[in-house]
């Protein structure tokens, strides 16, 4: 950084602090709030969880216009490297793509092991039965999954569950996050169990983004409120790191 040219007008020393501030003095005063910054920054956005969702899509349309197993895997892989691929020259988090590409691994484990392919959904129909029962258990003993997302970026993961409002938020997004996974189980292992391939994939991609973004709607509905007080906001403002507030406003509803 260069000094200012000799006759320069030497910039005020009050603007770069006077713009700082409304940075400093941001601090949560609703619930929905904190959970909106950090589960967004937990899900990493609009991209994160489409490039989760492509090679699955990918597979289940090769499968159904071809019912070539081996070819519907290659596809599925091959988006998923592509996806991996833009992140690197991007030279962004590739997080979410390696947890694709994993899925993907299991899936064509299953389904190359036994020669049916309608193994490859099996991961996904054990995966949603587990997560469902795992995240209403969270909520019966009191410690529902979303507040640990919410202080999964602070040095104290369990500081939200002091805040009665908080977890009364927290239990029901995360009851919200499970209803999905559970509507899953109960429509697709009916037809996993018939070998309805053809219906299970369809069931597959109408189940997949459509309900998950009918159940994200649903929480942003939930956290667009901004209508439970924080009984501590001193504390709570901890919580946000800089980066997630700066995403407060992206998710903020239209009027």
């Amino acid at each position: 950084m260069t000094s200012a040219p000799d006759g320069a007008a030497e910039p005020s020393s009050t603007g770069p602090t006077d713009a700082a501030e409304p940075a400093a003095k941001a601090t949560p005063t609703t619930v929905e709030q904190v959970v909106r910054a950090q589960l967004s920054k937990a899900l990493g956005g609009a991209r994160g969880m489409l490039e989760a969702a492509v090679p699955t899509i990918g597979f289940t349309l090769t499968w159904l216009t071809t019912r070539e197993l081996k070819l519907a895997l290659g596809v599925s892989l091959g988006l998923a490297v592509v996806l991996l691929l833009l992140r690197i020259f991007q030279r962004s988090t590739v997080q979410f793509v390696l947890n694709s590409m994993v899925g993907i691994g299991i899936a064509a484990v299953f389904a190359l092991r036994s020669g049916e392919a309608r193994d490859a959904f099996l991961p996904g129909l054990i995966y949603n039965g587990v997560y469902a029962v795992g995240l209403v258990f969270t909520v019966l003993i009191g410690w529902p999954l979303v507040g640990f997302i919410v202080g999964s970026v602070t040095g104290d993961a369990t500081a939200w569950h002091r805040d009665r409002a908080l977890v009364r938020l927290c239990s029901v997004l995360t009851l919200l996050l499970a209803l999905p996974c559970a509507l899953r189980v109960a429509v697709q292992y009916p037809l996993w169990a018939g070998d309805h391939v053809g219906l299970l994939a369809t069931a597959k991609i109408a189940m997949g983004w459509p309900l998950q973004l009918a159940t994200l709607a649903g929480m942003v509905y939930l956290l667009g409120r901004n209508h439970t007080p924080i009984e501590d906001p001193e504390k709570a403002g901890k919580l946000l790191s800089q980066e997630a507030l700066e995403i407060q406003p992206k998710l903020q509803p239209r009027d």
